[in-house]
């Protein structure tokens, strides 16, 4: 049977809707995310990044940074080139800091970016509920709005609040497009970070830089380069006592 161009038009028009009163709230929204890419997201992918610093007086100074990442969970950050032996690796919500090939410290620490731009598409949607809410986003509010020019759902604050710790999130796509929280180091100012240049991967997206904004100011970028998806990575790579010997950037 052939349906008319308005026929059809009603049944999207239908489905839109229906799709758009289940998000009811942040919770709602991260299933949502789930759900539209569970299949598809990648497992693991590696990329190396420049990160630069912008500094008060103007000047900025940068660093090559090697990435690794297994979906969910795992994050691994070498600074500079390997002989340095310096950086981080994140496993479930804990991180070692590396120096000199030694771990200085362990710590608890969750990378919500890591979370909300990543985990959310592949692991349980209500693991990631629970550790955003443990961060102190407000689920319980969510709301339209538009971010350069396109609709965009926020949970965690309400209409006008640029302070409480919130997440933005592409309507179409529902891809991450901002976060902001309490500035690291500095609680009293606040972090506007933000997801661009997404481009598709594997099946699924990632974006390929990020920009962070202190009190409107930019001050932070990591911009992406040779990014590849559903590497095969060794489990050492994310065993910190491991750090020196496994260096998947090779």
């Amino acid at each position: 049977m052939k349906l008319s161009g308005a026929v059809l038009t009603s049944i999207l028009l239908t489905l839109t809707l229906a799709h758009a009163q289940d998000i009811r709230n942040g919770e709602d929204l991260l299933r949502a995310m789930h759900a539209r890419y569970e299949k598809s997201w990648y497992q693991t992918v590696t990329f190396t990044q420049k990160s630069t610093t912008y500094k008060d007086d103007g000047t900025s100074s940068a660093e090559t940074w090697y990435e690794a990442a297994m979906v969910p969970g795992k994050l691994r950050i070498d600074i500079g080139p390997p002989a340095d032996g310096k950086g981080y690796v994140l496993v479930d919500g804990n991180v070692s800091i590396v120096k000199d090939n030694k771990v200085v410290t362990s710590r608890h620490s969750v990378n919500i970016l890591l979370v909300l731009g990543f985990d959310v598409y592949r692991q349980d949607p209500e693991t990631t509920i629970k550790v955003v809410r443990a961060e102190g986003y407000d689920l319980s509010k969510l709301r339209e709005d538009t971010w350069e020019g396109k609709p965009a759902c926020v949970a965690g604050a309400d209409k006008g609040d640029e302070k409480s710790r919130q997440f933005w999130v592409a309507k179409d796509t529902l891809l991450l497009l901002r976060v902001i929280e309490p500035a690291q180091g500095d609680a009293t100012k606040v972090d506007d970070i933000r997801f661009i240049h997404y481009l598709p991967l594997a099946g699924a997206w990632i974006a390929a830089g990020v920009e962070v904004y202190t009190v409107g100011k930019k001050v932070f970028t990591e911009d992406y380069t040779d990014i590849r998806a559903n590497v095969k990575l060794d489990a050492a790579v994310w065993d910190p006592l491991q750090f020196a010997s496994t260096h998947w950037e090779k």
